[in-house]
C-alpha cells in the first residue's frame, strides 16, 4: 500500500458512440475523466507504477502508441504520461487478453484542467463498459501499490464477451460481410443480425438465413420424415422405423438386423443417440435415453464408419469435417472420470466456450457416455485395469477437416439432401468409412439434415485448415452481379449543418421520391416514409435514422445529422452515397461537449464527409471557405455550390474539372469543368414559393443549390430536378400521419 494513496480517477460521463464519430469510423466508448490530483502526477512521478503495470500486463510492450513502434507506450510511461492515457492502454490490453483484439484508442485534454476525453474501440457496449471498470480498478491498484488479480479480471471480461458478443458462427458471417463492405445491424441481444440496409437487406440468425423456411426447418427436425423424403429421391439412408416402447424397439431391431442405432426423432447435437447396439438389454437401455430427449424414438440400421458433417450453402458443398471416437487407457489406479479429465479434458481444444472446437467430456452427466460404459461393464467411478482401452464416445467429436477429400458423388448426395429438405444452409450428417469414395461402394448413408448448423468445426477445426464458411454464406446472400450497385446498400444522403437543413433534407427526399424510389426521411420535422409522417418532433437522431435503415420498404434514405447527434451517438450508417455539409454554425449550443467555437465544428461535421463512399460525392458549401476546405477528406467526388460563380473555391475546383452549382444571370447553372448547363431560372424555380410565407421561401432559397447539387450527384435528371423544386411544398400540412406500423418490417 502506498503511504500516500491517490484519489480515484472520476468517470464523469460514459457515452457509447454507435456509429461513425469524431474519433473513428467504428463504434467506440467515449469516457470523460477527471484526474483530480493525478493531473500533477504523470507516470514517471508515481513510484513503482510502471513496474507494476508491466508485471501485470507484460504485453503493454507491444503497444506502439504515438511513437509508432514496439515499446512506444513503455517509452511514454518512462518519459511521463498522464493517467487518462495510461487507462486507455490498460483497457485495450484487457480487451486483447479477453479475446477481443482492440487496436484503437485516443485520449485528449479538454478546456478544463485535469479533465480528458478518452475513447477506445468498442464492438459491444456492455463488454466495453466491463473493460473500462476493470481497467479503472487495475490502474488505481497499480498507482496505490495495492494487490490486483489480473487473471480474475480477464476471466470476468471474457465471460462478459461470451454473454454479450456474437457467437463464433454469427461473427464469422458478419466479418465476411464487413470484408465485402456490407454493413450490419444487430437486431437483438443474441445472434439475429441484419446485413445491408433497407430494401437491400438480408437477415441471419446464426447460420440460418431469411431464405431458410420454417417448413424446411420443420422437416429437418423430423428425422423420420427427412429419411422418407431423402429415400424417395435416391439419397442413401439407413433403414429404420419409429417405435413406442422398449419391446417395440427390440422387435424392430431384430427385423432390421443387428447391430442398430437408437435416436430421438426430433433431437439434435447428438443428444440421446446410441450406436452399435446388439443385445436386447442394450436396446432397452438406449430406448430410455432416447425417449428422454425427444418426442419419439427411432430404430435404424447401424452404419459402420466415421460420422461426417457436410456444410451445404446455396446447393454447394463448402466444407466437410470428420469425427473420431474418444477413448482413454486405464492405469490400474484411476477411475474413468479421472482418466477422462487427465487424458481428454486437458486437451486445449476442449472447453465450454464457443471458441473451443471440441467439447469437454462430461462423464457423469452425459447419458450416452454412461450407457457406453455400461456396455463395457463399467461405470464412471470404475477403475479400468492398466492398459485397457475404454471407449468413451462414438460421436460428438466432429472437428477434423476433410473438405479436400470429399468425393464428387458424396458432395452431390449432400447437396441433394439439402435441396430435398428445402434448406439453403444445411449441415448434412452422413456416416462413411471413407469420404473419398462413393457412399454406395461402402454402405455409407445420410443420417440427418440439420437447419442452422454450427460453423465452429469448420472455422476452427481440431485438425486441418479452417474454411471460409462465413464468406460462403455472405456470397450466397449477396451474389456478385457485374456492374451492379454495391451489395446490401441503398442510396443514403446525409445532411449535416445547422441552418435550414431540415428543409434541405425534405426537398432532397421529395426529388428522390419523384424519381421512383420509396424514400425514408429522418429530420428535425419528423420521420417520413414518402408523403407519410410517421413520427412527429425532432427525428434528426440516431434511433430514428436506424428505423429507416431497418425498414425493408425503404429504397433510399435521407438523414439529417446535427452536430449534437454526431457527438452523442455517431452516425446511424457506416457510409453514405452523398454527404452534404452546409455550415458550421451552432457551436454555442454544444458547451456540454466542450465545443464553443465555430472552428471546432469542422472536426465534428467532417464525419459526414469522411463516410462518403468512393463512388459517391460530398456536396459542400463553397461560400464558406472552412466548409469547402473539407473537400480533400472525401473518398469520392466533390461537388461545390454557392451563389457566386467566382467564389475562389469554385473557380479552383473547376480548373481541375470538378463539378459545381451556382447562379449566373438569374439562372441556376450546373458546371463540369468549363462545360456549363443551365438548369432553369431562379424565378421559375421559386415562382409559386415566392407567393407563400416569406420565411419559408427564404429558407427554401438558401437550400435550393445544395439540393440541386445533391440530386445531380444521385443522377436525377435536370428536368425532374427543376419540376420537383417547383412542385415542392415546404409546408408540413400536406403530409398525413400514419400509426407506428412503419416500424414493422
Amino acid at each position: 500500500m502506498s503511504p500516500n494513496p491517490k484519489n480515484d480517477i472520476k468517470l464523469l460521463r460514459i457515452s457509447y458512440l454507435r456509429g461513425p464519430n469524431i474519433w473513428t469510423y467504428r463504434p467506440a466508448l467515449e469516457v470523460w475523466l477527471d484526474l483530480g490530483e493525478l493531473e500533477d502526477h504523470p507516470s514517471n512521478l508515481l513510484p513503482g507504477l510502471n513496474e507494476r503495470l508491466l508485471a501485470w500486463l507484460p504485453a503493454l510492450v507491444e503497444h506502439h502508441c504515438g511513437v509508432g513502434e514496439r515499446g512506444g507506450f513503455v517509452q511514454r510511461l518512462h518519459e511521463g504520461t498522464w493517467a487518462g492515457h495510461v487507462l486507455e492502454h490498460v483497457v485495450i490490453e484487457l480487451l486483447n487478453l479477453a479475446g477481443m483484439p482492440t487496436g484503437f484508442g485516443q485520449t485528449r485534454s479538454t478546456s478544463q484542467r485535469g479533465v480528458y476525453r478518452m475513447v477506445f474501440r468498442a464492438r459491444d457496449e456492455q463488454v466495453a463498459r466491463t473493460a473500462l471498470a476493470q481497467g479503472h480498478r487495475l490502474l488505481m491498484a497499480a498507482i496505490n501499490d495495492q494487490p490486483f488479480d489480473v487473471a480474475q479480471a480477464v476471466t470476468q471480461l471474457r465471460d462478459r464477451v461470451d454473454d454479450c458478443y456474437l457467437g463464433p458462427s454469427t461473427a464469422s458471417i458478419v466479418a465476411a460481410a464487413t470484408d465485402r463492405r456490407i454493413p450490419h445491424i444487430r437486431l437483438n441481444a443474441g445472434n439475429l443480425v441484419q446485413l445491408g440496409y433497407g430494401s437491400r437487406q438480408r437477415r441471419i440468425w446464426t447460420a440460418e438465413t431469411e431464405f431458410s423456411s420454417a417448413i424446411a426447418a420443420g422437416i429437418a427436425s423430423d428425422k423420420d420424415l427427412t429419411k422418407k423424403l431423402l429415400k424417395s429421391c435416391g439419397v442413401p439412408v439407413p433403414e429404420g422405423e419409429i417405435v413406442d416402447s422398449p419391446e417395440g424397439a427390440w422387435a424392430a431391431a431384430q427385423e432390421i438386423g443387428l447391430p442398430v442405432a437408437l435416436k430421438p426423432s426430433d433431437a439434435n447435437h447428438g443428444r440421446g443417440v446410441a450406436l452399435d447396439l446388439s443385445t436386447e438389454a442394450e436396446v432397452h437401455a438406449a430406448f430410455a435415453v432416447a425417449q428422454a430427449h425427444g418426442s419419439e424414438v427411432m430404430v435404424e440400421r447401424f452404419a459402420r464408419g466415421h460420422e461426417h458433417r457436410i456444410l451445404v450453402v446455396g446447393g454447394k458443398v463448402v466444407a466437410a469435417a470428420r469425427g473420431e471416437t474418444a477413448s482413454v487407457v486405464g492405469d490400474g489406479s484411476s477411475t474413468v472420470v479421472e482418466l477422462v479429465d487427465a487424458q481428454l479434458n486437458t486437451d486445449p481444444r476442449r472447453g465450454l466456450s464457443e471458441d473451443c472446437p471440441l467439447n469437454l467430456v462430461e462423464t457423469h452427466t452425459d447419458e450416452n457416455i454412461v450407457l457406453e460404459l455400461q456396455r463395457q461393464g463399467l461405470a464412471p467411478d470404475s477403475v479400468p485395469e492398466a492398459g485397457r482401452q475404454v471407449l468413451i464416445q462414438r460421436n460428438g467429436n466432429v472437428a477434423i477437416d476433410c473438405t479436400d477429400q470429399i468425393h464428387p458423388s458424396v458432395a452431390h448426395a449432400a447437396s441433394l439432401a439439402a435441396r430435398v429438405v428445402g434448406l439453403d444452409v444445411a449441415g448434412v450428417d452422413l456416416v462413411a468409412e471413407d469420404i473419398s469414395r462413393p457412399l454406395q461402394d461402402q454402405g455409407g448413408v445420410v443420417v440427418e439434415v440439420n437447419a442452422g448448423p454450427g460453423l465452429l468445426m469448420h472455422l476452427k477445426p481440431a485438425v486441418g485448415a479452417p474454411r471460409p464458411v462465413g464468406s460462403a454464406i455472405v456470397d450466397h446472400l449477396f451474389p456478385e452481379e457485374p456492374g451492379s450497385r454495391p451489395p446490401g446498400r441503398i442510396p443514403i444522403v446525409g445532411v449535416a449543418g445547422n441552418n435550414d437543413t431540415q428543409i434541405l433534407a425534405r426537398l432532397v427526399a421529395w426529388l428522390i421520391h419523384l424519381g421512383g424510389s420509396r424514400v425514408g426521411l429522418a429530420c428535425r420535422d419528423g420521420l417520413f416514409l414518402d408523403r407519410r409522417r410517421v413520427s412527429h418532433g425532432n427525428c434528426a437522431r440516431f434511433d430514428a435514422a436506424r428505423r429507416l435503415l431497418m425498414n425493408v420498404a425503404v429504397q433510399a434514405a435521407v438523414i439529417e445529422n446535427g452536430a449534437e447527434a454526431i457527438l452523442r451517438d455517431g452516425l446511424a450508417y457506416d457510409r453514405c452515397l452523398v454527404g452534404v455539409v452546409t455550415d458550421f454554425d451552432g457551436a454555442a449550443e454544444l458547451g456540454e461537449f466542450d465545443i464553443s467555437e465555430t472552428e471546432q465544428m469542422a472536426r465534428v461535421l467532417r464525419t459526414q464527409v469522411d463516410t462518403v463512399l468512393p463512388h459517391g460525392a460530398a456536396v459542400l458549401n463553397a461560400a464558406d471557405e472552412a466548409v469547402a476546405a473539407l473537400a480533400p477528406l472525401c473518398d469520392g467526388e466533390v461537388i461545390l455550390y454557392a451563389d457566386d460563380p467566382l467564389a475562389p473555391a469554385i473557380a479552383s475546383h473547376r480548373t481541375k474539372g470538378g463539378r459545381a452549382v451556382f447562379v449566373r444571370g438569374g439562372a441556376v447553372v450546373l458546371a463540369t469543368g468549363t462545360t456549363e448547363v443551365v438548369l432553369a431560372s431562379l424565378n421559375r424555380l421559386m415562382g409559386r414559393h415566392q407567393r407563400g410565407a416569406p420565411a419559408a421561401a427564404e429558407a427554401l432559397r438558401r437550400s435550393l443549390l445544395a439540393a440541386v447539387a445533391t440530386t445531380w450527384a444521385l443522377g436525377i435528371s435536370n428536368d425532374l430536378i427543376a419540376v420537383g423544386i417547383e412542385t415542392f411544398d415546404p409546408d408540413l400540412k400536406p403530409y398525413f400521419t400514419t400509426p407506428e406500423p412503419f416500424a414493422a418490417n
